[in-house]
């Protein structure tokens, strides 16, 4: 029996646990690590979920206390299970388990995808923050304009109990509000159900695989920060953003989701300039020659557009694509200079407790507020940010209603950003020349 340890962020850690560790009596797991969220370590990963041999669960510990681990379990090899973190980032993390004796494993996707009695449409990304949502939103309605049944499995969010978080299912704004799900769930579900299609979600996917097939003609995964599917897709679509030119081949596993595509959308077109578009479009030729490229706008509106123009705005935006994203800003800053606000409040003076921490950490932010709530403190350390801050109004850039969890004080307006074709060919053709469909439905 072999000993390891997987390397994770409460995701597909898991879910490799899961499809190749669990009741396999040639490993025994004596950790999973963690990073990248917040208080996820600490926990257990319940007996109920392990399976048998693990009748007191597994932990989660802190990824920065690797070298400890690796030395008092007497590690045979540790597995990586995350995303969009640097090629150079992961080699670093492999050289420090090297050093410390243990082997460093980079498991294969098609090795933990589950494989589906129905058609699967995979949307994955290079990048957090490319524009995988508007995308899935699309594609969804493309399906049900054609009289089909989409069920969405979106990449796992679990940061709370793990045994309650097993097999999620969200169709209403109270399904989510009764699973207490943060900030960060929000943006990822709730888009999806106000357009009224399902959302499943959790920590087993082979059940909530199941789940989803019962109720759709079509499975939609919609992944999670660049990471490769869970699902075995019978169309890959990964989304590429052109304000970050080489991104596309320097992260990990986006490289690998670009180097698998059979559909290459290069997004924001409309905001980016030419030598990037050009850039990136040269990366795709080069890393995937098969993939057909698409071009594609992300188009930006707001409600209240009298709230914008002419007004000092504070900008709120996704958390993700602020922070490991590693964007300067988001939707809300395009919104402001779309609709001609007349300057960007500075959130820094009045930023406190984990938002002032994110904002020192990640320098790179521009005039903006990440959106980031895992915990009740966070929320309420995000109203007192927004409520402080010296502005006319507030753009929300993050896709949820965040003043449903929160109380802001000031004139606030919703950011909506959608897909949008650009070019000879739409997704719509390029993508159903490839699924196979019912006569009826071709």
């Amino acid at each position: 029996m072999r000993t390891i340890i997987i390397m994770g962020a409460a995701g597909r850690d898991f879910h490799n646990f899961n499809v190749l560790f669990r009741n396999n009596p040639a490993y025994k797991v004596a950790a999973f690590t963690a990073t990248q969220i917040p208080d996820i370590d600490g926990r257990c990963y319940p007996a109920s979920l392990a399976g048998e041999g693990y009748p007191e669960g597994i932990p989660v510990i802190a990824e920065d206390r690797l070298p400890g681990l690796l030395r008092k379990f007497r590690v045979d090899t540790a597995v990586f299970s995350y995303s969009d973190i640097s090629h150079e980032t992961v080699m670093h993390r492999a050289s420090l388990v090297n050093a410390h004796g243990a082997n460093f494993m980079m498991l294969a996707p098609e090795q933990t995808m589950l494989f589906s009695s129905k058609p699967v449409i995979a949307v994955c990304a290079v990048r957090t923050g490319c524009g995988k949502s508007p995308v899935t939103r699309h594609i969804c309605a493309l399906l049900r304009n054609r009289g089909l049944r989409a069920a969405i499995i979106r990449h796992p969010m679990p940061y709370g109990d793990l045994e309650r978080q097993a097999v999620q299912r969200f169709a209403s704004l109270e399904d989510m509000d009764e699973a207490q799900c943060t900030i960060e769930e929000r943006e990822e579900y709730e888009h999806h159900v106000e357009q009224g299609f399902t959302v499943f979600a959790g920590v087993d996917y082979a059940r909530i695989l199941a789940a989803a097939e019962a109720e759709a003609d079509v499975i939609v995964w919609d992944g999670g920060n660049n990471d490769t599917p869970f699902i075995k897709p019978t169309v890959h679509v990964t989304v590429l953003d052109p304000l970050r030119p080489g991104h596309e081949h320097a992260y990990h596993p986006g490289e690998t989701n670009l180097r698998l595509a059979d559909i290459a959308i290069i997004n924001k077109v409309n905001s980016a300039p030419l030598p990037a578009i050009a850039q990136v479009t040269e990366s795709v030729r080069q890393y995937a020659p098969l993939a057909e490229i698409l071009l594609a706008k992300s188009t930006v509106t707001v409600e209240a557009p009298e709230l914008v123009a002419g007004k000092r705005v504070l900008l709120v935006e996704d958390g993700p694509t602020l922070t490991h994203g590693e964007m300067g800003y988001g939707a809300a800053q395009v919104a402001a200079e779309l609709y001609g606000a007349s300057g960007i409040a500075d959130p820094r003076p009045a930023a406190v407790g984990s938002i002032a921490e994110s904002l020192a950490a990640h320098p790179h932010i521009g005039n903006a507020l990440p959106a980031i709530g895992y915990s009740g403190k966070q929320l309420a350390d995000l109203e007192k940010s927004i409520n402080g801050t010296d502005c006319d109004s507030v753009l929300l850039g993050t896709p949820i209603r965040l003043e449903r969890l929160i109380s802001i004080n000031k004139p606030h307006v919703r950011v909506r950003y959608t897909h949008e074709d650009h070019g000879n060919r739409s997704l719509e053709q390029a993508l159903f020349e490839r699924l196979p469909l019912p006569p009826e439905q071709e």
